[in-house]
């Protein structure tokens, strides 16, 4: 597997667990040696894995969650780091998303998250299916 096909399944098994509701897939998802930082769509910025995992916990649980999907993922990676971009759809509502990881113990883990609205939504012509690029 490419580096960014193991991006991209690191990014769907975030996307995953936060649509499945799985607090403890997400858990092992976040490193554990690199410090994490997270921005929920109008939220002040959060820093340290205990209150980033926190408040994951918080949104994981909520009986009123929309159900979320990824669409248009796009990864670059920079060596042991990378990032990948998408949209996400949630209950009807466009956001876009930024996802970084970390090469930690030869696994693709997340260090940082942010998501917000975005003004245009994805173009007939973009490409929904994903993608990636790669800088060594």
């Amino acid at each position: 597997m490419s580096e960014n096909d193991a991006v991209l399944f690191a990014n769907d098994a975030f996307y995953q667990a936060f649509a499945n509701g799985d607090y403890d897939a997400m858990e092992e998802l976040w490193a554990t040696g690199y410090p994490v930082t997270c921005i929920h769509p109008g939220w002040n910025p959060l820093e340290g894995r205990d209150l980033v995992m926190a408040t994951w916990k918080m949104v994981l649980s909520n009986p009123s969650s929309q159900k979320i999907s990824c669409l248009g993922p796009k990864t670059v990676v920079y060596g042991d780091s990378a990032v990948a971009t998408c949209y996400e759809e949630i209950g009807g509502e466009m956001l876009v998303a930024s996802n970084v990881f970390i090469k930690e113990d030869k696994k693709w883990v997340l260090v940082h998250h942010q998501a917000g609205p975005t003004a245009m939504e994805p173009t007939p012509d973009l490409d929904l299916e994903g993608g990636s690029g790669q800088i060594n």
